[in-house]
């Protein structure tokens, strides 16, 4: 039973517990007046003349039809209150989940009694706001990234057009400077591509849901492949690449899925780490997870953007707008392809150094 739940359950019986409290206690309460008014009528005499006899005397001879009467009349009005106070405690949480709908800057106030309803409804409300905050600072990301793709889309369409028009209407260029064109112009269509794609992951990210296909592999194995296919741009980059792994790592798992997880963390240490440096890919076991480690030395990623690294569409250094950086796309998808395994991906960067850990639930 969560906490909402308990809370309900206590108040109703609290209700109950107080209803039936005051019933007993009205009753009781009757009787006693009747006592005191039998005693103090009964001390004195009384000869049939008074003002008052005649209602005594009724009043006597009708006790239990009155005491009943005035013990039922209570009983209504008592009944009355207490239905009437749930009732206001409904509206009073209709209106709070109205507001809830749509959240604002004053916080809910319930009545004292439903105080645990009220943290659990403000909470809620705090996490809505910091949602839509979020969701918003996303869209404006994503905006913006449109946009500098779009800029970006011309300079190297306008380059390919240019180069191919200048091959076509000189006939008599030398074979060199033919080469050379030849060779920007598949340069600047080469990098249309990976703006092309770019928009393609953005809009596989808004439009679909990953879905696991899971099947046992060699996790140690998977990760030596990916390594050597990135050892190109390890060369290219000036880098290393060194491998602490186990001879053999057993895991199920989506492994098409999983590459783009490790794609998308050793593009980044190319892209991120200093020449002449070393990228550390290192596995191990831990308790019950499966620790993966990828580790490069470059910049220092500040904490504030550590904080927002995976988020979709953020930019670790958004002055490189589209020429050298993705769509911001690699370490949210990165995250949710862990998460979808059951596991967790963090980041941690000190003194030049930044280390991506992923944890996997061991088998």
């Amino acid at each position: 039973m969560n906490s909402s739940s308990h809370e309900t359950s206590r108040l109703s019986r609290q209700l109950w517990a107080r209803y039936v409290l005051a019933l007993l206690a009205w009753a009781f309460a009757v009787l006693l007046m009747a006592f005191f008014a039998r005693m103090v009528c009964g001390m004195r005499s009384w000869d049939g003349g008074e003002i008052l006899y005649p209602l005594i005397h009724w009043m006597n001879r009708n006790v239990v039809l009155l005491y009943l009467f005035v013990t039922g009349a209570g009983w209504l009005v008592i009944s009355y209150r207490f239905i009437a106070r749930p009732i206001r405690y409904l509206d009073a949480v209709a209106e709070a989940a109205q507001a809830l709908a749509h959240p604002g800057e004053d916080p809910i106030v319930l009545p004292p009694a439903l105080e645990q309803t009220e943290t659990q409804l403000n909470l809620a409300r705090e996490k809505a706001l910091r949602d839509a905050m979020a969701a918003r600072e996303a869209e404006q990301r994503k905006n913006d990234l449109i946009v500098y793709l779009a800029h970006d889309l011309k300079t190297p369409l306008t380059s390919v057009i240019g180069y191919l028009t200048l091959l076509r209407d000189e006939p008599d260029l030398s074979p060199q400077f033919r080469a050379r064109y030849t060779g920007v112009a598949l340069e600047k269509a080469e990098r249309l591509e990976e703006l092309i794609d770019e928009f393609f992951d953005i809009t596989r990210f808004n439009l679909t849901h990953l879905e696991l296909e899971k099947r046992p592999i060699d996790l140690a194995r998977m990760l030596r492949q990916v390594a050597s296919e990135f050892q190109p741009q390890f060369a290219q980059s000036g880098l290393t690449c060194a491998l602490d792994l186990p001879p053999a790592l057993e895991y199920a798992c989506d492994p098409d899925k999983l590459a783009r997880v490790f794609d998308n963390l050793l593009r980044n240490a190319c892209r991120y780490s200093t020449p002449g440096t070393q990228v550390r890919i290192s596995a191990a076991v831990e308790e019950r997870d499966i620790v993966l480690t990828f580790t490069n030395t470059g910049i220092t990623i500040p904490p504030e953007k550590l904080e927002r690294i995976f988020e979709q569409f953020f930019r670790l250094d958004a002055s490189r707008a589209t020429r050298t950086g993705g769509a911001g796309l690699g370490l949210a998808i990165a995250k949710e392809i862990v998460s979808l395994h059951g596991g967790a991906i963090s980041a941690r960067s000190a003194d030049g150094v930044t280390a991506f850990t992923v944890s996997l639930p061991a088998p």
